[in-house]
């Protein structure tokens, strides 16, 4: 049997190898390598016009339309070009006429031209679809397939002679254009030993041009059109791990054949033949000879076939499969070297060698000790570790290195452990247990423990680590992962895993949990006015007045910058929650020491309970921070308790923004008109343009109801921007019809913020041609908060370009005068609160008496809102108000109402006049 072993060893090798399929990939590999040391030039009879980038830039994005190639195709053929054949996709209509010009094109070419039919894979994995050119085409050219096989490692190298496309064999591409017959023959191997490179290539833009240099290279020769450019996709992969395209492919096949290099592989018979010769030689030279004279032997005849295979190759179009041959050769060159080694005696050499290495160089500590744990090892790791030296350690019991007495546990425990890696398969149990250093320290070591069987009986052997370190580190970076690093306090996970935890016991005990959610009101201030440090500080400071109030009772954690959460089970606490939580929002009335100042902080709190303020730390969390805006925006320094109505409101406000984008998008705002007079004779001297909402189901929305969510959303610069166009090219109109209305616009804070209104205001004036005098903007004191210098220059500029610029919803807010002294105004709109009531509430009337006074002084217009009779039209015309605007006059309208209603009669009453 030890005789026959080599060659049973051969064997098993090429059983393996055929069955796993990886003789295939070195026959490959070897044919490929053939090709690469036997390069060879194409005939020159094939020409490749690419639809190349240059074709495209000039050209345009392909597809192009047809008639471009009835024009390639009439070049080619005035050129006296040979066949002509598109790798170019016929099978879809495209436009008529060039659809017609490709046809006459090709009857014109008189059936010299070749178009491609392919199998497409469906996206569903069904049957492949057939592309064939359209019947018009098909009717003046001679079909060809295109398809080529991809093989597994991707690369293609066979090529098909024909192909059934449903119930007809259609001959490829190649095969026709080098005019072979397209019998039932077996598919070929592709010689790519003739160089890509060498075949011509020309410009498809060049030809089509006209191109004399293009022209003549394609004269006379045979003609692939097709697409090389790399956005167009069309590549192969092909041996040697070079890329080609889909027209150059079809061309190395049709130089293939035209060349005889038809390549086809030799039959099985010769490889078995080869095999059993080799077989026999070995076996008759295996006793006889040395290893030398075999693997001379057995080199020589590697050598001897792979040189017949390249010359073979080179002369004939045939390949030789040599895979299995030079796998043999490889199996009998490893059956030599493994009889000829020592591995047992080997193998032991090195181990000895491995392991007083390892044990001499190992970082760690390395200890073996005797049956009775004496050490008789001790490594350098071990000495830097414990301070010992292996003079001082050896024969001393293991013991010593415990921080503990040896009668204590640590020698139970440490025996244990050493017997237990007796046991367990692989031999390593791994204990901790504090260590004592020489110099009395004592630390946290980590023991690998393994045991064998030696000659003189049980050995031991322990690696040790010092794990003082890295339990430090543990220790710290698991207090990092769960506080917040500035307060002290739990951050975000922690609080996230003790809510679950709260959750979890408050559902057995059927009780409930708490959140707050903490804000501090005016924090960015005291960062932006005394630096990051101070805020650093009033954080802390915070932190510590929560504990104060928590008193242990609950988890407190810091969220995000200014942000802060207390969770805790009601069962804790005595007292309700809401009083819990104005408890802790009164706590920051006193003032809050932070280094060498004293802050005054509030604190809004917002508060979700379980079950009700949600089922999960997330939905308490998130619910929590909704109650917490609530309270920042109605009841600052105070508490809110979350109700399901305030996410339904959220809920409500993210819809309408979303309606109010895509009304946006459809179009659906308008602007209505509410006419101005003046009040003497009721003369129109104005409107306001308002927008209005035509929702496509609710029909008209108040803006009472939109124009909050708008002013505060993205959408708010676009909608302004909008209202003053429209309403601006809608004053405009009324200007060239003769009507010079003056159009008032309420200005958006969007608008101011967003970059140069006056500048905005001017190139519209320009671009829609409008009289400046005609357009008025009004502004709320909410607009004037915003950088009071900027706002000043800015109206200042709006009013140079003779644009009127009016204080709207006088007497409402809390600085009216002083703007009235700051500001650059035009006049003032007294508001409707102040004008409903004038004729029964004599402070009413009193504040707009005096209003109208104070304007008259300054020189401003006054216009009053809200007039709902004649009544108090006549009483503001006593008090000396110039305009007004109301329902008495017109409710708001659109354009072509308000033309109808207002601008019809004003001319009919000059008419009269």
């Amino acid at each position: 049997m030890k005789r026959y072993r080599p060659h049973i060893l051969v064997v098993i090798a090429l059983a393996i190898v055929l069955s796993t399929g990886w003789h295939g990939a070195l026959r490959n590999a070897l044919t490929d390598l053939r090709f690469a040391w036997q390069p060879r030039d194409a005939s020159g009879k094939v020409v490749v016009v690419a639809i190349d980038a240059p074709s495209i830039d000039q050209i345009g994005v392909w597809p192009w339309p047809r008639r471009l190639h009835a024009d390639l195709l009439r070049r080619l053929e005035a050129a006296g070009s040979g066949d002509i054949a598109f790798d170019v996709d016929f099978s879809t209509p495209s436009d008529p006429a060039s659809d017609e010009a490709f046809v006459k094109a090709l009857r014109d070419a008189g059936g010299s031209t070749i178009l491609p039919s392919f199998k497409q894979p469906t996206p569903n994995g069904g049957a492949a679809h057939v592309n064939r050119p359209l019947k018009p085409f098909s009717n003046q050219s001679w079909p060809a397939v295109v398809n080529v096989a991809v093989e597994s490692d991707g690369r293609v190298r066979r090529y098909p002679v024909a192909e059934k496309l449903g119930d007809e064999l259609l001959p490829s591409m190649a095969v026709v254009l080098a005019g072979q017959d397209a019998n039932r023959r077996p598919p070929f191997l592709i010689d790519f030993s003739i160089r890509a490179a060498s075949i011509p290539t020309v410009s498809y833009i060049d030809v089509l041009r006209g191109d004399p240099a293009a022209l003549d290279k394609v004269r006379g020769k045979k003609i692939i059109v097709g697409a090389t450019a790399l956005e167009l996709g069309d590549r192969f992969s092909v041996p040697n791990g070079k890329i080609v395209s889909g027209p150059v492919l079809q061309a190395l096949a049709a130089e293939s054949i035209l060349q005889g290099r038809m390549l086809r592989w030799t039959s099985d018979i010769g490889m078995i033949l080869g095999l059993g010769v080799l077989c026999l030689l070995m076996m008759y030279s295996w006793r006889r000879f040395g290893p030398g004279i075999r693997v001379a032997a057995l080199v020589a005849s590697g050598a001897a076939m792979g040189l017949a295979a390249i010359l073979v190759q080179a002369r004939w179009p045939l390949v030789i499969d040599t895979s299995l041959f030079h796998i043999a050769i490889i199996a009998y060159l490893t059956a030599i070297a493994l009889d000829e080694i020592d591995f047992r005696g080997l193998l032991g050499r090195i181990a000895e060698s491995r392991f007083h290495r390892i044990a001499m160089s190992l970082g760690d500590g390395l200890v073996c000790t005797d049956e009775d744990h004496r050490i008789t090892v001790w490594n350098p790791g071990a000495s830097a570790i414990f301070g010992y030296t292996p003079a001082e350690m050896i024969g001393r019991p293991f013991e010593t290195l415990c921080a503990v007495p040896v009668d204590g546990d640590a020698r139970s425990s440490m025996h244990d452990a050493a017997r237990q890696a007796l046991l367990v398969p692989g031999g390593a149990v791994v204990v901790e247990f504090e260590g004592r250093r020489k110099n009395g320290e004592t630390f946290s070591v980590e023991a690998s423990f393994s045991g064998w069987q030696g000659t003189d009986g049980f050995q031991y052997g322990a690696i040790l680590r010092d794990i003082s370190v890295r339990k430090r580190e543990a220790e710290r970076i698991q207090y990092l992962a769960e506080h917040d690093v500035l307060t002290g306090l739990a951050n975000r996970n922690m609080l996230h895993t003790g809510l679950t935890d709260l959750i979890a016991a408050a559902e057995r005990q059927s009780s409930g949990v708490a959140l707050l959610v903490l804000g501090l009101d005016g924090f960015q201030e005291i960062n932006d006015m005394l630096g990051h440090s101070s805020g650093d500080l009033v954080l802390r400071a915070v932190a510590e007045r929560l504990r104060a109030e928590a008193d242990g009772k609950a988890t407190i954690a810091r969220l995000s910058g200014d942000e802060f959460a207390i969770a805790l089970a009601c069962a804790d606490i005595d007292e309700p929650v809401a009083t819990f939580a104005e408890r802790i929002a009164r706590a920051f009335e006193a003032p809050l020491a932070a280094g060498a100042r004293q802050h005054r902080i509030r604190i809004s709190v917002g508060v979700a309970v379980y079950p009700e303020g949600g089922q999960t730390a997330d939905d308490l969390l998130s619910n929590g921070h909704l109650a917490l805006s609530r309270a920042k925006a109605t009841r600052r320094g105070g508490h809110v308790l979350f109700e399901t109505a305030i996410r339904q409101e959220l809920e409500n406000r993210l819809t309408l923004e979303s309606e109010l984008a895509l009304a946006a998008d459809r179009g659906e705002f308008e602007l209505f008109y509410q006419p101005q007079v003046r009040l003497v004779d009721g003369s129109l001297v104005g409107a306001e343009a308002l927008i209005r909402w035509r929702h496509p189901v609710r029909g008209y929305v108040s803006p009472a109801e939109f124009m909050p969510v708008v002013n505060t959303s993205a959408l708010s610069e676009r909608i302004a921007n909008w209202v003053m166009e429209t309403a601006c090219r809608q004053a405009r109109a009324w200007e060239l019809s003769g009507n010079n209305v003056r159009v008032a616009i309420n200005l958006s804070p969007s608008q101011l913020q967003s970059g140069d209104l006056a500048h905005s205001v001017a190139a519209l004036l320009e671009t829609t041609g409008l009289t400046s005098s005609l357009l008025e903007i009004e502004v709320t004191e909410d607009i004037l908060l915003h950088d009071e210098r900027r706002v000043l220059a800015m109206f200042k500029r709006i009013q140079d370009l003779g644009v009127r610029v009016l204080f709207d919803d006088f007497g409402t807010g809390y600085a009216s005068l002083s703007y009235l002294k700051k500001f650059p105004l035009d006049g003032l709109k007294i508001d409707r609160s102040f004008v409903f009531g004038l004729l029964a509430n004599s402070d009413d009337a009193a504040i707009v008496g005096s209003t109208i006074g104070l304007s008259k002084q300054l020189g401003l217009t006054v216009v009053a809102e809200g007039i709902e009779n004649k009544a108090t039209a006549d009483f503001l015309v006593s008090l000396g108000c110039e305009e007004g605007q109301g329902y008495f006059f017109g409710r708001p309208m659109p354009a072509e109402a308000f033309e109808k209603q207002c601008l019809v009669a004003e001319l009919q009453t000059v008419s009269a006049a």
